[in-house]
């Protein structure tokens, strides 16, 4: 929803990252194609029109060519594919058609051009051949060129930004949200993502403030205009006026100084006023942010998200690569313990270099240890760099999205042949390694009790849990409103993982987001759970509430929590419970 008071604009979204910055607009585009406007163009400026689009095809052509001179002319298929490419930019129904479009509807190029290639596109789909079929994807990435140069759309490297800026983008991938250098970037906004997506993982990680799922802030915000994020409302405000613009600059200040407050006593140990002792941990996705897990007082790595390297070197890596970050982890914790979980491909995180499959819907579709058991070659080079990563340090082994005994069997049984290819081979490796599985379905919190006889330990992954039980995307800001962690249905399955996990003596950790949440705190102390994993920047904190509560009054409390049906009654439970020790927060005027 937007706002305009007095020539000042307030778009409203989801809170990403706590935190206020306020700056220029960086829009960074990739989807040109799809922000395009329609306007209607005169007789008189047709000619001009269809000259500027002559001109766009002309530099896409001659961008491509440039391509073909620079590659090797052994290469075959790959050769013939570019080639056939350079056909089709004057090809007669995609050149053609938009100039006739141009003339005919007296529209911008970059509409018609996108009107036809459209036209074509539903032209294909429709054609038996599946050669004839296929050709789609060419012209639809010549119409991308050629649009990209209509549009002046580039594909910016994050990392290369040297401006102190905020981002506005339609959507960043981790991959793209990784990227991100503090000394430039005070933030980021964008149109699509959730509370607890990737992206805004990352964002916490960084401590810098993001509003996600604005919809069409892409589209509203131009270059240089000024910003304020505030990542704790969720909402941004576009060229403010003066006295908004101090306003905030206050909050900014008041928010800076309660952080260092936190951060100070961060060294603390996470110790109950009734003497019960909690183990914070770390959530991290690159070696580098190790530094921040032990600034913020982490008592090691909860979870460490290996997808990253995958996704960085646009292959996939060798068993040598995998060990050499993996070692340098470890060394870096010891003694501390390291979490790995093994590769969690597809769903939000699609790998670029792997063969496309259409999925209708990913996130139940091939990931996770689906995609590890269905490429077990790969999965079995990352096992491989685990066990010998852990002859260095304290490593733990966590399997991602098991839903049922038979995944977590088969996956025993590659570990098994892994562990005996490296005994061949006469490498230095420790097989005696803790192995533990992601509750973060409901079909593996409902067999919890036999998936325990499987495994040394359980995480709990609210992330997905509460996605999956609640049946919503967790990236679509359409339903992120019922995305809550503090939802009785979720309670419950917490409930009965924790159970089932004493019943079988194993241990448990939750290392969703759910666990750096400070109003979550005094629900996960009063179901017992003391191994809790976080994003690093909320250890602070999370160890500030916990030593200023009860462990056994918690234990009290959780139980009256069974006796709410809705998640209102539930955050209205613990404010009044809680109200003098819930952190800073400050609200809207």
């Amino acid at each position: 929803m937007n706002e305009t008071l007095s020539g000042q604009m307030t778009i409203r979204g989801i809170s990403g990252s706590p935190g206020i910055c306020i700056g220029k607009a960086y829009i960074v585009d990739r989807e040109g194609v799809n922000l395009i406007k329609r306007y209607p163009v005169s007789e008189s400026m047709v000619p001009s029109e269809i000259a500027r689009f002559k001109n766009a095809v002309t530099k896409a052509k001659n961008d491509h060519a440039k391509v073909i001179e620079s590659l090797d002319h052994d290469l075959g298929e790959n050769l013939n594919i570019l080639e056939t490419h350079m056909v089709l930019f004057k090809d007669k129904m995609l050149y053609g058609k938009t100039i006739e479009t141009i003339s005919r509807d007296k529209i911008n190029a970059e509409w018609a051009l996108r009107k036809v290639s459209t036209q074509v596109k539903s032209m294909f789909q429709q054609i038996d051949d599946q050669y004839l079929k296929d050709r789609v994807n060419d012209i639809v990435q010549v119409s991308d060129k050629i649009m990209s140069h209509l549009v002046g759309a580039q594909d910016i490297k994050i990392r290369d930004i040297n401006k102190r800026v905020i981002l506005v983008a339609h959507d960043l991938s981790p991959a793209d949200a990784s990227q991100i250098q503090l000394e430039s970037i005070k933030g980021f906004v964008t149109d699509r993502g959730g509370k607890n997506s990737h992206t805004s993982i990352v964002a916490k990680s960084l401590k810098i403030p993001s509003v996600l799922g604005l919809g069409r802030a892409t589209v509203s915000i131009n270059n240089d205009d000024i910003l304020i994020v505030d990542g704790s409302s969720g909402i941004i405000i576009v060229n403010p006026e003066e006295d908004t613009l101090f306003k905030y600059e206050e909050r900014m200040a008041r928010f800076e100084a309660y952080r260092a407050d936190i951060e100070r006593d961060s060294h603390l140990p996470a110790v109950t006023r009734d003497g019960i002792s909690l183990n914070l941990m770390a959530n991290i996705e690159l070696v580098e942010e190790v530094v921040s897990a032990k600034d913020n007082g982490a008592n090691g790595v909860g979870l460490f998200r290996t997808e990253f390297l995958y996704l960085d070197l646009k292959r996939f890596p060798t068993e040598d690569e995998l060990l050499k970050k993996y070692k340098e982890l470890v060394e870096l914790m010891n003694p501390e313990p390291v979490t790995i979980r093994t590769l969690d491909i597809n769903g939000d995180k699609v790998n670029p270099y792997l063969d496309p499959v259409e999925e209708a819907n990913p996130a139940l579709g091939l990931r996770a240890v689906r995609f590890c058991l269905e490429n077990e070659d790969i999965f079995s080079t990352q096992l491989k760099a685990i066990l010998r990563a852990a002859a260095f340090g304290n490593i733990k082994l966590l399997i991602p999205m098991i839903s049922c005994v038979e995944e977590i069997v088969r996956v025993k049984k590659v570990l098994n042949k892994a562990i005996l290819e490296l005994e061949d081979e006469d490498k230095i490796f420790n097989k005696d390694i803790p192995l533990g599985i992601m509750i973060e379905v409901p079909s593996a919190v409902i067999m919890a009790e036999e998936l325990a006889t499987h495994v040394d330990f359980f995480s709990i992954g609210t992330n997905d849990l509460i996605q999956y039980s609640m049946a919503i995307d967790r990236s679509n800001r359409r339903v992120a409103h019922l995305y809550q962690a503090l939802n009785p249905a979720v309670l419950k399955m917490i409930k009965m993982t924790y159970d089932a996990a004493q019943k079988k003596g194993i241990e448990l950790v939750m290392c969703g987001e759910m666990a750096g949440d400070p109003i979550n705190i005094p629900v996960l102390l009063g179901l017992g759970l003391t191994n809790l994993s976080m994003n690093s920047a909320s250890i602070p904190v999370v160890k500030k509430m916990i030593r200023s509560m009860d462990f056994n009054l918690a234990g009290k409390n959780a139980k009256k929590l069974f006796e709410f049906q809705t998640t209102e009654e539930t955050i209205t439970f613990i404010q009044k419970e809680y109200k003098e020790i819930l952190p800073y927060r400050e609200t809207e005027d």
